[in-house]
């Protein structure tokens, strides 16, 4: 096993599958959604135990799932079930590859949707659209952008598109190519956009807000949310980590690269709330405004700042690709399945799953307007998939890989695919991935459900 390639191909460097693996983390979980989940759940107690969940249950679940996909070297329901056969264990623990791969397609089908609102915010950034917004108008014009179904679907359609095209060229011509310059851009934009919050009023209130802790507004509910949030943000549990690993090459060592990776996601996740909160604030917007609180401030910004017009196109234009490089990695692992298990050559299996994964994001894409008042359980289409995903499949499939990862596979196959250079850091990464990290997500769950 430890000489065996996946036939998709590996990184061609340590630095290529950083990239990737950064990408996939870094998107709109970070820029989009942590900051207005941040701004529901009270702010920085809120952070407070994201960066927790982050440090103590996501880093060592989410090494724990690259080290299956190396060790593996397949798509996700094979990699499981080989893991499966060399460990003797039960033989239903191939399902935690069918629900991750299930998982990164739902997640996609809306996440496509929401993309879509980056891609129409580009056109609306060029066209003048938001020179001069205020609140309402900023507002007026998101709500205006959500209501036309037809808007939507052509945006997601488009995005589907893109996404399907980039990864039907395969590891290293869609892959590799399309990731070097839109992370280290990313950043950029960020960083430019930090700088600008710097000079509004409200700038130290938004750092107040974001890192001052009023344990007083932590719920159960808040912290099962964090929780969802850290392993949507690094991508665990949606069989794109360990399609990911099963493309790394032997030699990179999973601890360093996942420890960048998880960096890089949070700092990226921390930036854009300094960035946009004292703005909200500034301009007198509600920091739980929900889902549109991205496309509602920086329009304001970006109508009022100087150079506006310029950094407006920047930020949707960067903002879509951060999209596109956590999208390919969604739908890979259910490419990956259709060419090795059906025997269907790439861009046939991209177009099978883009097209059920399309037709998915139907229901998320009217659930904002037309849709809106058709509920299950209280909760539109889109709402349901994201509950569904967010706060339950991925903490699932979190709190399963930590299981087989620290009871169920032999210690020698975890410590030989980990390689630390310190047999303490094994054992320490092998003690939270066995009691941390799964009793962590249980008692969550408990609290949830009511019975702590």
């Amino acid at each position: 096993m430890d000489t065996k390639k996946s036939i998709h191909g590996e990184w061609s460097s340590r630095t290529a599958f950083i990239l990737a693996a950064t990408g996939s983390a870094v998107g709109l979980g970070n820029i989009w959604k942590f900051p207005y989940i941040t701004g529901e759940n009270g702010g920085g107690a809120f952070v407070i135990v994201y960066l927790l969940c982050v440090a103590l249950v996501g880093i060592p679940v989410m090494m724990a799932e690259t080290l299956f996909g190396r060790r593996g070297r397949e798509n996700p329901v094979h990699t499981m079930a080989i893991l499966t056969k060399e460990a003797n264990a039960d033989e239903h623990w191939p399902y935690l590859g069918w629900m991750g791969m299930i998982a990164g397609v739902l997640i996609l089908s809306y996440y496509s949707v929401i993309a879509g609102w980056a891609c129409g915010y580009v056109l609306k950034a060029i066209d003048g659209s938001f020179f001069g917004v205020d609140a309402q108008g900023a507002k007026n014009l998101f709500m205006a952008f959500t209501a036309s179904p037809l808007q939507l679907l052509f945006w997601h359609t488009g995005f589907m598109v893109a996404t399907m095209f980039i990864v039907a060229r395969g590891l290293s011509q869609g892959f590799e190519k399309s990731i070097h310059f839109l992370i280290p851009g990313l950043f950029l934009l960020l960083f430019l956009l930090v700088g600008y919050a710097m000079t509004t009023d409200s700038y130290f209130q938004g750092l107040h807000f974001l890192f001052n802790p009023d344990f007083s507004k932590l719920t159960g509910n808040a912290i099962l949310v964090a929780l969802g949030q850290a392993f949507f943000s690094l991508g665990i549990g949606m069989g794109a980590v360990m399609v990911y690993g099963a493309y790394l090459p032997k030699k990179v060592s999973i601890t360093e690269t996942i420890t960048i990776i998880a960096v890089a996601d949070t700092v990226v996740a921390l930036l854009a709330g300094i960035a946009i909160f004292p703005i909200v604030l500034s301009n007198g917007l509600p920091l739980n405004s929900g889902p549109g609180l991205i496309f509602e401030s920086l329009p304001i910004a970006f109508g009022n700042m100087f150079g506006g017009w310029l950094f407006g196109i920047l930020f949707f234009v960067m903002l879509v690709f951060a999209a596109l490089s956590s999208s390919i990695a969604l739908i890979e692992p259910a490419v990956s399945w259709l060419v090795e298990n059906k025997g269907m050559e790439r861009g046939k299996a991209c177009w099978y799953a883009g097209g059920v994964t399309w037709l998915l994001g139907f229901g998320s894409a009217l659930s904002f307007n037309v849709g809106a008042d058709v509920t299950v359980f209280g909760k539109t289409f889109y709402d349901l998939l994201d509950y569904l995903t967010s706060n339950l499949m991925l903490p699932i499939g979190g709190f399963c890989i930590a299981i087989f990862a620290g009871w169920m596979m032999g210690q020698a196959h975890s410590e030989a695919e980990l390689a630390m250079a310190k047999p303490l850091h094994y054992q320490a990464w092998r003690l939270l991935i066995r009691y941390l990290a799964t009793t962590a997500i249980f008692v969550v769950f408990l609290s949830v459900v009511g019975v702590v």
